[in-house]
C-alpha cells in the first residue's frame, strides 16, 4: 500500500477517539498555558489550535462560534477569545512552541512541553471604557408612604 495523499497521524486510534485527544489537548493547553506530551500529540495539536487562535484573534461572533463547535467546553472557547488571543495580537503567526523534555520511563517515548510563545498574564485582557451613567446633582425626593384606600374602605369608615 502507498502513503501518498495521506496526512497527519493516526496515533493508533480511531477516527473520532483520535478528534477527541486532540480537542482535550487544546483545552488543556488554554487552560494551563503548557502541556508535557508525547512529541507526536504535540505536533498535531499545535497547527489545530494555531488555527483556532487565528480566528479568535478577529473577535466575531461568528468565529466565537466555529471556536466553540472546535472545543469541548465554552468556557475555554470564551477564554480563548477574551484573554489570550488579544496578548498574542501583536503576532501574526507561530503562537505556541514545541520543546523536547524527556523520554518517559515506561516506553522510553519522547515527550514535549507545548506552551505558547509570548509569556501570557492570568488577568483578563481590559474590557473597552463604557460611559457611567449621568449623575443628576439633584438628590432624589423621598416619597411618603401613602396607605392605597379602596373605595369599600371609605365605604366602612363612613357607616361606623
Amino acid at each position: 500500500m502507498h502513503r501518498h495523499g495521506y496526512q497527519g497521524r493516526k496515533l493508533h486510534r480511531e477516527t473520532d477517539q483520535r478528534q477527541a485527544l486532540i480537542k482535550g489537548l487544546a483545552e488543556q493547553l488554554i487552560i494551563h498555558g503548557k502541556i508535557e506530551t508525547t512529541l507526536e500529540k504535540a505536533k498535531e495539536v499545535q497547527p489545530y489550535l494555531e488555527k483556532l487562535i487565528t480566528k479568535a484573534k478577529t473577535g466575531s461572533l461568528h468565529g466565537r462560534r466555529q471556536i466553540i463547535a472546535k472545543l469541548n467546553t465554552i468556557a475555554s472557547a470564551n477564554r480563548l477569545v477574551d484573554e489570550i488571543a488579544p496578548q498574542l495580537s501583536n503576532r501574526s503567526s507561530g503562537y505556541l512552541r514545541i520543546v523536547k523534555s524527556r523520554a518517559r520511563r515506561g516506553d522510553n517515548a519522547q515527550l514535549a512541553v507545548i506552551s505558547f510563545v509570548d509569556e501570557l498574564t492570568n488577568e483578563p485582557a481590559p474590557a473597552p471604557a463604557i460611559s457611567p451613567a449621568p449623575v443628576s446633582e439633584n438628590p432624589p425626593v423621598e416619597q411618603k408612604n401613602t396607605e392605597a384606600k379602596t373605595p369599600s374602605a371609605k365605604k366602612k369608615v363612613a357607616h361606623e
